[in-house]
């Protein structure tokens, strides 16, 4: 690691740990400590649609162990949930009530595409098959495969959590909060 002034790392890093001050205290901006929280605690809303739901559960397993993510609480009700994970061919019977479940998870929510088929459409061109989860739903991370392997899906949602990470937090969903803020300063 190379000679960086103290001020200009600072800068560079959301949280700053000073051991010389007693107490142990951390630094940090609001912004930084709520992305922290909500990256480090994912509440995934399983989707699985087809045969990528069983790596979506494999992923779940001892061996691949999403807890180490803090997502391994999967909850079956979209208003506990913040990650929703779809996992498999979406039919058009199926994409409204995709879209509903997806209405009632609480803000802020996020959306994987698991598989080809939740990507694109897959090799299923027809006229039941909706190509692509993105035509209905804003996706933040897509996972490619047929079916892709769990540490696929890790990797996925380790690029959520990166996004997570460099979100304004209150800036975008409290405006109202941060003027607020900002006359007093």
């Amino acid at each position: 690691m190379e000679n960086v002034p103290a001020e200009r790392s600072l800068r560079k890093v959301p949280a700053a740990y000073d051991s010389k001050i007693e107490g142990n205290v951390i630094f940090t901006r609001l912004d930084a400590a709520m992305n922290w929280m909500r990256k480090n605690s994912l509440w995934p809303m399983p989707m699985g649609l087809a045969c990528c739901a069983i790596e979506l559960m494999a992923a779940a397993s001892a061996r691949f162990d999403i807890a180490r993510f803090g997502a391994e609480v999967m909850r079956f009700s979209p208003r506990q949930s913040d990650v929703m994970i779809v996992a498999g061919t979406v039919t058009y019977k199926m994409a409204l009530a995709v879209k509903r479940i997806y209405e009632q998870m609480p803000e802020p929510k996020w959306v994987i595409a698991m598989g080809a088929c939740a990507s694109t459409g897959g090799m299923y061109r027809s006229y039941a098959v909706l190509q692509g989860i993105d035509q209905l739903l804003p996706v933040d991370v897509y996972v490619s495969g047929c079916p892709p392997r769990p540490e696929a899906l890790l990797e996925g949602l380790i690029k959520l959590q990166e996004k997570i990470s460099g979100e304004h937090s209150l800036r975008e969903q409290r405006p109202q909060l941060m003027e607020k803020i900002e006359s007093f300063a």
